[in-house]
């Protein structure tokens, strides 16, 4: 049998074998080899063998070649269900489905990203801090997040790093948002909130957005932040007034894990 010709037989019968067949019907060769068929037509000395019902698929086998046809089930394989698109999802929806994931109020985590980006995806700071919540690369590689401007990949790492923190400071969200923007090392060098105006000011617009915000179906009602942590720092410069923080913008129980 000629290279090419062996070549067409092969290729004929895995398309039979893969593609649906009316006539159900297979051309049983002497070599052992069948070919499902649809409908066949003599042609001299050549038999045409129509695989997929159109005009132009088939295969010419030497009539010699055919030992017998024997009639087969027709099975046609169902096609694949057709892939419903992902819906989509504001930003609301993420956020939300973020904070549940990771036992964190979803109103705390839109305070963190109006504070970090005013809710702009694509923001970048001179120190290379990037998306929603400013993820600097080394913070993003560590937490797995494959894209920083990706908003749903953004959130997930931002809060998977403030849960992070706030498992470092047992829950305290003053000392957790201070760590958050000044990073933990210098917050525990200061044993508190450092005196820098900006971490001061940071702090402050979170805890005030946070207040302002309808509470969460999952948020209790609002708490007087720890003096000690509202008041002074161990340098003894004043920290703004913090009069009330979420008492379930974090989850009670503990996370573990290390801080940036």
């Amino acid at each position: 049998m000629r290279t090419g010709y062996k070549l067409i037989l092969i290729a004929a019968m895995l398309a039979g074998l893969t593609l649906p067949a009316s006539a159900a019907e297979l051309a049983i060769l002497r070599n052992g080899f069948s070919i499902r068929h649809e409908r066949r037509e003599a042609r001299q000395d050549v038999t045409r063998l129509y695989i997929y019902g159109t005009p132009d698929n088939y295969i010419d086998v030497p009539t010699a070649d055919i030992a017998s046809y024997e009639a087969c089930e027709d099975v046609r394989p169902s096609s694949p269900p057709a892939a419903s698109p992902q819906p989509f999802r504001t930003l609301d929806e993420v956020i939300d489905a973020v904070g549940r994931r990771n036992r964190i109020s979803p109103d705390l985590i839109s305070s963190v990203i109006r504070a970090e980006s005013g809710f702009n995806p694509n923001a970048l700071s001179p120190k290379g801090a990037q998306g929603l919540m400013q993820l600097m690369p080394e913070t993003a590689a560590r937490l797995g997040v494959q894209n920083t401007m990706d908003p749903a990949d953004n959130i997930e790492g931002g809060t998977r790093y403030l849960r992070e923190l706030l498992a470092r400071y047992h829950n305290d969200l003053l000392k957790a948002l201070a760590a958050y923007n000044a990073g933990p090392e210098r917050v525990e060098k200061y044993n508190g909130i450092p005196p820098y105006p900006e971490t001061i000011a940071y702090v402050t617009r979170i805890i005030r957005d946070l207040n302002q915000r309808t509470p969460s179906p999952q948020a209790a009602p609002p708490v007087r932040a720890n003096n000690a942590a509202a008041g002074r720092t161990s340098t003894g410069r004043a920290t703004p007034r913090l009069k009330k923080v979420r008492a379930a913008a974090v989850s009670p129980k503990p996370f573990g894990g290390a801080g940036r």
